[in-house]
């Protein structure tokens, strides 16, 4: 008998990516010997001012802004709460009961705390979506009336890997602003995109942007959001004048050093990545489509869906069996959505709201492909799912 371990394969870059060694090493002095804290006046403090400026510099390249508009947090569900909280706590002064129009396919980061706000007071509005989790933008223009202050629009979504049309309703809303009394303020959360997408923040028309590191092989527990010069929104949080006034608190040094390596190596490698991921992905739904034709792809296998992304359904069987066979007994990672709903027992809301019912909400398998993924792996995996399927089958045949 082999008693040798299968290598296991990781195929869930959607919910973290592994940090690359380049990042590893440019952080390491920062944890030991280059200690200071940035906001002091010494030369310990100057030294590591510099590196966070660097970062700093090297994010607004990448989102082609300013380094002052370059906000660093603790992550992206940070990064969207100041965003919906700090934009309403500053229209709140002027208007009597602002109101938020977002998506019910947003990350819980977003879904959360429209909710908590509703229950402030804050009016919320949800564009609906079509079959395949895209928003409508004539929808939108319907829900905009003088009380609306900001709009809330995830870039790509983080379960069925769905593009939205951002620049298109930046350039509405833009239009829209010219005469309006209080401008609406565009806010997408691009984590989910940043790897693949232009994130270039003049392009897409936004005024708040959130990403973060850690799903682009970079730490975990940094982020930064993007807050366009002259922004209606405020701190929401009390401490000192850190972050422009935005973010109280000593920013932690290492993280946000190795946050912008990961973005000077994102800009060398995101196009490479996106066509090399697109490849895979496309050659393995097609593997899997000769042997299981019944097989069903949530949205569509084109353009409008992020490089990485393969959400896969199969009519009564479900996602998180598959799930637990692959990871028990192939060693394969895969997810049945999204990270920060993991464990949860019931059905997707993403698919529940693009038009799903109950039963066919749990059938979703994500797999999401990364830098370091393989041809060989994309091979096993292929085998794997089938394997896994017809057992599933087989078993649901029985009872």
């Amino acid at each position: 008998m082999n008693s040798k371990k299968q290598k296991r394969i990781y195929l869930d870059y959607a919910a973290t990516t592994p940090m690359d060694p380049l990042v590893l090493k440019e952080m390491e002095p920062y944890f030991v010997t280059k200690f200071g804290n940035p906001n002091s006046p010494h030369a310990f403090g100057q030294e590591t001012l510099v590196a966070v400026d660097k970062a700093r510099e090297m994010l607004a390249e990448f989102c082609n802004c300013s380094s002052n508009e370059i906000i660093f947090t603790s992550g992206a569900t940070e990064g969207n709460n100041l965003a919906i909280r700090g934009v309403i706590k500053k229209y709140q002064k002027i208007i009597k009961k602002p109101e938020i129009i977002s998506t019910r396919i947003e990350h819980p980061s977003v879904l959360a705390t429209c909710s908590d706000i509703e229950n402030q007071g804050v009016g919320i509005k949800y564009l609906p979506t079509n079959k395949n989790g895209t928003v409508n933008i004539s929808g939108l223009e319907k829900l905009i009336n003088d009380s609306t202050v900001l709009v809330s629009v995830m870039y790509a979504n983080n379960e069925i890997g769905i593009i939205q049309p951002i620049r298109e309703i930046g350039k509405l809303l833009n239009k829209l602003n010219k005469n309006r009394k209080t401008p609406i303020v565009f806010h997408t959360d691009a984590v989910q995109a940043v790897g693949t997408l232009n994130c270039d923040t003049k392009y897409l028309h936004v005024d708040l942007l959130s990403i973060s590191a850690h799903k682009i092989y970079g730490p975990k527990g940094v982020g930064a959001l993007y807050v366009k010069s002259g922004t209606p929104i405020t701190g929401i949080q009390t401490g000192g004048d850190q972050e422009y006034n935005l973010r109280a608190g000593t920013i932690p040094v290492p993280i946000i050093v190795g946050f912008g390596k990961a973005i000077e190596l994102l800009k060398t490698y995101q196009k490479k990545d996106k066509e090399k991921m697109t490849l895979l992905r496309d050659w393995a739904f097609n593997e899997i489509v000769n042997v299981v034709p019944d097989i069903k792809i949530t949205g569509e296998l084109n353009n409008s869906r992020l490089a990485n992304n393969l959400h896969l359904r199969v009519d009564e069987v479900n996602g998180e069996d598959v799930m637990f066979l692959l990871d028990t007994e192939a060693n394969i990672a895969v997810s049945a959505g999204s990270a920060c709903t993991a464990g949860a027992t019931e059905p997707s809301k993403v698919l529940k709201e693009i038009g799903f019912d109950q039963k066919k909400s749990k059938e979703g398998l994500r797999i999401t492909l990364g830098r370091m993924t393989t041809k060989s792996e994309m091979n096993t995996f292929v085998s794997k799912y089938i394997s896994a399927l017809k057992k599933l089958r087989k078993s649901i045949e029985m009872d």
